[in-house]
């Protein structure tokens, strides 16, 4: 669009360009900057219009831009040129990531590189390394409290060991997931000890306060993140003598985005990250970016804003790296994350599909699919060019914001039927195989979440600590099955490091002083390569989960209707066990699969005469994707057995839903 007080003003900033910048060919970058300089100028102007300095700031920010282009390396950029001609690329059913801890799964960069064929053996093309920045040597969160955003832990590598293993991703056709975390800094970070020191330009970086008046104004309607461990919202800062922001933990500091100086330093990382070779970058805490007195502090409409702006100013650098939104929040919410325009992806165009991992969660504890079924109805649709990151485990714990109205419309009572499945998790209620634990308890509510290894979770652990093969065999087929669920839904499917070859509880954490209080760690494994090697043992747990995962894998990246063009159909069975939906393809009808799941410990049937009479599924030869054969039918009725699933083929008709 053109608009003449926004060009006019970039016409100013080129001239004044032009002389440092002014080197090789600058096409690409000119038209870039000219295609969304006005949606940029808006967006700045809204969120800093009121600023004396905003015309310096906005100079300076299409400075950075040029500079980013100019660092951006020639194949980079030629992958750039392909993804813009092919822009729902990533929409494609061939992708499958896999998300790891370095430190557990490879050590360092370069032994990750010698690891690529094993993920490459699973099926595996995009690989997500959690945060591998420099952090403080003891807490850390995760690797979340980043000291350095330019430098790599020297444990684990260097930047330079960053670009090798780009480059040889590139060249096996992977793609590279890495993290910016973009709402808060480590204490130790350069800003903050600028701050300490008295560096007023420095604490204008963070939520700094001379007393209590202001931090207990926002106290009184912020939530508390992790409120066994970090409660309140506020730190007190000895050196400094001054109340600092600190949502998450007492060692990581909010930064203060109403500051344009902290968006254009925080935006000129991401492009850093970029130009090393990411293919996409997680953007951590994205809901928390805009702090407001009186609110939550949670999806302000300014922390949509700064993504808009951000991935603008990122298609003028590095068009083809796309944004994972990281907003763990209600599905009201989190669909916002992917932007306002119709159809493409204006902030982030993926997310985390957090609400159907607490489902698929539920429909296990419950052995029923009631809530599942209403939630994903209750799933806003999503962009066209957009899309979701389906998983089963993640770092993270397993959250319970279900939608109350959902949970009640399945004839239960939220705060009990909560309370049982944090039971059920952590091995409290009779009967349950599952070894979790309970993390982020807040004993003022009775809220809780869940920590534990998947198969641990799903009973595997409970069942090979008894010798018990059926049940081994139960625990196997469900974790079959929750894959088998996140590779079909619609999305990109996420697997957490370990679970391909059933890693257990890792209870080690509870030795180290740093880690002993967030049970998290107990499903942040360090993989057993002697163990990981059994699975070319046939018959072992390992090679049937392994070889399991793999062959859904590579079904799935030769079935189009798996692609996510949000061609999605909720299937009505009637069967309170069942989670039933149709996959098709816009362009190939007849390509369509049926997916079905039974989540009860007893076998269940679907009518296909009645899904037939119904339009949504033909008569004739079925099979069976995953085995290639053919389903076991009685009275064409499909039979599917405990904590099994299906993905039939040729399902044929037109929807009547």
């Amino acid at each position: 669009m053109y608009e003449p007080v926004s060009h006019a003003l970039l016409n100013d900033i080129l001239d004044a360009l032009s002389h440092p910048i002014a080197r090789q060919d600058l096409r690409h970058f000119y038209t870039r900057l000219g295609a969304n300089f006005y949606a940029i100028h808006s967006l700045f102007e809204h969120l800093y219009g009121h600023r004396e300095d905003f015309q310096e700031r906005i100079t300076e920010l299409t400075e950075r831009l040029a500079r980013a282009y100019l660092d951006r390396p020639e194949a980079l950029q030629r992958i750039d040129m392909e993804r813009e001609e092919n822009h729902n690329w990533f929409l494609s059913q061939e992708w499958t990531g896999l998300a790891l801890y370095l430190d557990g799964f490879a050590t360092t960069l370069e032994g990750l590189v010698e690891r690529l064929p094993y993920l490459q053996e699973l099926g595996v093309n995009m690989v997500h390394v959690m945060p591998i920045l420099r952090c403080p040597l003891g807490a850390s969160d995760g690797g979340y409290a980043v000291s350095d955003f330019r430098a790599i832990d020297p444990r684990v590598g260097t930047v330079e060991d960053i670009r090798a293993l780009a480059e040889t991703m590139h060249a096996r056709g992977m793609l590279l997931t890495l993290d910016v975390v973009v709402n808060h800094t480590s204490d130790e970070h350069a800003w903050a000890r600028a701050a300490r020191a008295g560096d007023k330009s420095r604490q204008d970086f963070y939520y700094v306060f001379p007393n209590r008046d202001v931090p207990d104004m926002f106290e009184a309607t912020l939530p508390e993140i992790f409120p066994e461990t970090a409660p309140g919202n506020f730190t007190w800062d000895e050196s400094m003598e001054q109340w600092v922001m600190t949502v998450f933990n007492r060692y990581q500091w909010d930064l203060n985005y109403s500051n344009p100086s902290v968006f254009i330093e925080m935006l000129d990382i991401i492009l850093f990250w970029a130009n090393q070779g990411a293919d996409i970058v997680r953007l951590d805490a994205v809901a928390f970016l805009w702090k407001k007195i009186g609110t939550r502090s949670q999806n302000e409409r300014e922390a949509h804003l700064i993504l808009q702006l951000m991935k603008d100013c990122c298609q003028v650098v590095a068009p083809g790296v796309l944004f994972i939104a990281e907003a763990i929040v209600a599905p009201s919410e989190i669909i916002k994350y992917f932007g306002e325009d119709a159809v493409i992806a204006k902030e982030c165009e993926i997310a985390y599909n957090a609400t159907f991992m607490a489902l698929l969660w539920d429909a296990v504890a419950t052995k029923n699919a009631k809530l599942l079924n209403q939630g994903i109805q209750s799933l806003p649709l999503k962009l066209d060019r957009a899309t979701w990151l389906n998983y089963v485990r993640c770092h993270d714990d397993i959250g319970l914001g279900f939608d109350d109205a959902d949970i009640r419309a399945c004839d239960y009572e939220p705060y009990a039927h909560r309370r049982f499945l944090i039971d059920w998790f952590t091995g409290a209620f009779e009967g349950s195989p599952s070894r979790g634990r309970p993390f982020g308890v807040n004993h003022k509510t009775g809220d809780a979440r869940i920590a534990g290894a998947l198969a641990s979770l799903a009973g595997l652990e409970s069942a090979l600590e008894t010798d018990d093969q059926p049940a081994i065999d139960q625990a196997i087929a469900l974790i079959l099955t929750l894959h088998g669920m996140i590779l079909s839904f619609g999305g990109i499917p996420l697997i957490w490091y370990g679970d391909e070859i059933g890693t257990l509880n890792d209870r080690s954490f509870l030795d180290d002083v740093n880690k002993a209080s967030d049970a998290r760690w107990i499903h942040r494994p360090r993989i057993d390569w002697e163990r990981a090697e059994r699975r070319h043992q046939p018959g072992s747990v390992e090679q049937r989960l392994f070889d399991g995962l793999k062959r859904l894998i590579a079904v799935r990246k030769n079935t189009p209707a798996f692609a996510d063009f949000n061609n999605r159909e909720p299937v009505d069975v009637g069967n309170p066990h069942l989670f039933v939906f149709l996959r098709t393809h816009p362009t190939m009808p007849t390509s369509s699969v049926l997916v079905a799941a039974n989540f009860d410990a007893a076998p269940q049937y679907l009518d296909l005469d009645d899904l037939s009479h119904r339009g949504l599924f033909g008569r004739g030869p079925l099979q069976d994707l995953v085995t290639g054969e053919s389903p076991t039918l009685f009275n064409n009725r499909l039979v599917i057995p405990p904590y099994h699933f299906q993905w039939l083929a040729n399902p044929r008709g037109r929807s009547l839903l």
